[in-house]
């Protein structure tokens, strides 16, 4: 009689005993990213320059059985950033979410637009990464950071020329960053959602046409909740995308396929 067939299993998506930090975390995407990393059984540090919005967020995880703390910062202050990272032990995850957008035309575009939109979006980015990095290589820890991009990461759009040079510029730092950081058991991907209707974006939906441009490049039809990319950040974070590195998932109803 043969040995019995033994069946390979499924990576775990559950997170205990790690440690996530998520960025822009008090509302939108970063608050949802936040709650579905403590459910899955991570501690997480809400970031964000409001802490009374990160309190009760962080509140209302604890509330739910998870575990979270609130950690007011700015992430466009990196000097700030590093010392508030040196001085706590590493995180495993990073959610790199916060960001705006001035949406403008291209030949509106005013310096101090370009610059407060590349500071947060690109700057910011990357230097709260390499500080996450840092403290994971100081210790010898694998991790994973999540980039949150856009599908303007990876096509154009009107009004979005600052917006889409820096998602296309995060997709590259990405790919680089994996390179290096590979060997040291850090992976680092890119969430890219389509328009997800969140606080920050819902005045533009009141806008008539801009909702029916939306609609009409979204092939299901629909725009995007916060929770249509909620697995996708347990998946990156746990070992289920283990050999998942340097890529993109491409959360945008079908935008881009066109």
């Amino acid at each position: 009689m043969s040995d019995a067939m033994t069946l390979p299993r499924t990576p775990s998506l559950r997170l205990e005993g790690r440690r996530a930090l998520v960025t822009g975390a008090g509302r939108g995407i970063g608050l949802a990213a936040a709650a579905a990393l403590a459910e899955a059984g991570a501690h997480v540090a809400l970031v964000a320059r409001s802490a009374s919005e990160i309190e009760a967020a962080a509140g209302a995880i604890r509330a739910a059985g998870g575990s979270a703390e609130a950690l007011p910062l700015d992430v466009a202050d990196t000097t700030a950033v590093e010392a508030t990272l040196t001085a706590r032990e590493p995180f495993d995850i990073l959610v790199n979410n916060a960001g705006s957008n001035r949406p403008a035309p291209f030949l509106e575009v005013t310096p101090e637009d370009f610059d407060a939109v590349v500071a947060l979006n690109l700057r910011a980015a990357f230097f709260m990464a390499q500080a996450v990095a840092k403290r994971l290589a100081a210790v010898g820890r694998p991790g994973s950071i999540i980039q949150m991009s856009s599908q303007m990461g990876h096509v154009g759009g009107p009004r979005r020329s600052v917006y889409c040079a820096t998602k296309h510029a995060l997709e590259g730092m990405t790919k680089a960053m994996a390179i290096e950081l590979g060997p040291l058991g850090i992976r680092v991907n890119t969430i890219c959602p389509t328009f997800i209707e969140t606080p920050l974006t819902r005045p533009f939906f009141e806008e008539p046409a801009f909702r029916d441009w939306v609609l009409s490049k979204i092939k299901v039809g629909r725009v995007g909740q916060v929770e249509d990319l909620m697995g996708a950040v347990v998946f990156l974070a746990s070992d289920a995308s283990a050999l998942m590195t340097g890529s993109a998932m491409l959360l945008d109803g079908g935008w881009t396929a066109e």
